[in-house]
């Protein structure tokens, strides 16, 4: 059986079938599909095309086959060429002929964007949910950190102190702006295509504004043309999870150097590592590796599918059967990756004596600037003086600490007796008051403001 053999005289060639075929990926909207069926069987009464009859013995029929989905009972066979066509089969098995009245006025093309569509509605809270878990354990070691130091960098150079807090919230933001542009990218998945038909629209006088409304859509789509070929909705699927996997990276390659022996300032639970077949010793932090490499993988699905969109001709083309595999791929990896990243970082043990021996007096030359500023001398001039006083310390091989009184008035008299205090780094870290910075007061502003988003 397949839904347009009519004008062919004989059958698909074997392997061109293969081709063709979408079932391995599409049956995985058979719920959707269904269900897209069951409204549509709905507003096909409504528009008095099924009788009353006609209409509870689809809906009963296709009852049956959601509870074979549902339950793992529904079997397909070879001449299923989508999931489509294995509905209407299994359908017309169960009631006969009258299955065939089901498809009226509607298309393939409308009917998979539809269930396309539904499916992501349905994704997106799931994942969301796995974000907010993994915000969830930033947030409680951002919480147990209390004022643990950390060296802050840049370039991968030390720079400035900041607390240990500080910096599990730099991780937690990004993951927000995930969730913000998932909850955004909502609006423009929610609108229905069904009801356009191949192309030109349904004749049948259904009311596609209620329609839409008994499928959880926001809006019908305005223009049937665009409905049935617009998968912008999936590209931006895709650069959402390819963001959240940049960020996920960016995190990941951070707990890989932090867990080293060489910097040591965290320490992966043995549930979250690996170990060598050679080397007894290793203690390797594998799951933060697969995440920073499927980073570049969700890269390579992004730009797969924005290959394949660039320059198709309006309306459907079968290039848009490659659409759904990389987005149910994405999705698969995001819902892999999130729950073991928060498991881990849940289970990971900071080295506070570690991190706080790797913070140096130089990394307060530019409290040593601001001590001048103090004074009323112009920050240039004291970022001169400063850099001087860093250079003068190399030279003798001391830290800043370490420099003479007279050494400090040398290069400018304002310094006096007090200048040493600026090298306490959790002075320097109690400094930066301002919002969004590192002191304690201004990290539990963030803990709580991070809290309260959480909450939601």
């Amino acid at each position: 059986m397949t839904l347009w053999g009519g004008r062919f005289s004989t059958k698909l060639n074997d392997q061109a079938w293969d081709l063709n075929s979408s079932l391995p990926v599409d049956q995985r909207m058979a719920i959707q599909d269904v269900d897209g069926s069951l409204a549509w069987a709905n507003a096909l009464h409504n528009a008095n095309i099924l009788s009353d009859e006609e209409h509870a013995s689809i809906s009963l029929g296709l009852g049956t086959v959601r509870g074979e989905f549902a339950s793992g009972q529904f079997s397909f066979v070879p001449s299923d060429e989508d999931i489509h066509t294995a509905v209407e089969r299994r359908l017309t098995e169960l009631i006969g002929v009258t299955a065939g009245k089901l498809h009226t006025g509607r298309s393939r093309n409308d009917q998979v964007a539809t269930d396309f569509r539904l499916w992501m509605l349905q994704a997106i809270p799931e994942l969301d949910a796995a974000f907010k878990d993994l915000q969830t354990a930033l947030l409680e070691q951002a919480e147990k950190a209390g004022e643990t130091l950390m060296p802050g960098y840049t370039h991968l150079q030390r720079a400035q102190p900041v607390l240990l807090a500080h910096w599990w919230l730099s991780h937690f933001h990004p993951l927000g702006r995930d969730r913000e542009r998932l909850a955004d990218l909502t609006k423009r998945v929610s609108i229905l295509p069904l009801g356009c038909g191949a192309l030109a629209g349904t004749p049948v006088p259904v009311n596609r504004a209620e329609l839409a409304e008994s499928l959880g859509f926001a809006v019908p789509s305005p223009n049937s043309l665009d409905s049935v070929s617009d998968r912008d909705f999936a590209a931006e699927f895709l650069f959402c999870a390819t963001m959240t996997g940049i960020h996920l990276g960016k995190l990941a390659e951070q707990i890989v150097l932090y867990t080293s022996a060489e910097f040591g300032f965290f320490e992966l639970s043995d549930a979250f590592s690996t170990g060598s077949s050679l080397m007894p010793q290793k203690k390797n932090p594998d799951v933060f590796e697969l995440t920073r490499g499927k980073a570049g993988t969700l890269i390579g699905m992004l730009t797969g599918l924005l290959a394949t969109l660039k320059g198709l001709p309006s309306t459907y083309d079968k290039d848009l059967q490659e659409d759904k595999a990389p987005v149910f791929a994405a999705t698969d990896t995001l819902l892999a990756i999130l729950p073991v990243i928060a498991g881990a970082l849940r289970t990971i043990t900071p080295k506070p004596e570690r991190m706080r021996n790797a913070i140096d007096s130089f990394m307060m030359a530019t409290d040593l600037a601001d001590y001048l500023v103090d004074k009323g001398i112009p920050f240039r001039e004291t970022h001169s003086i400063a850099g001087k006083a860093v250079r003068a310390a190399g030279e003798k091989n001391v830290g800043l600490e370490q420099m003479p009184l007279e050494a400090y008035q040398a290069l400018c008299p304002a310094f006096e007796a007090d200048v040493y205090q600026v090298f306490d780094p959790l002075e320097s870290v109690k400094r930066r008051n301002a919002i969004g910075g590192t002191s304690p007061k201004a990290v539990a502003m963030q803990i709580a403001e991070c809290r309260s988003q959480n909450s939601k």
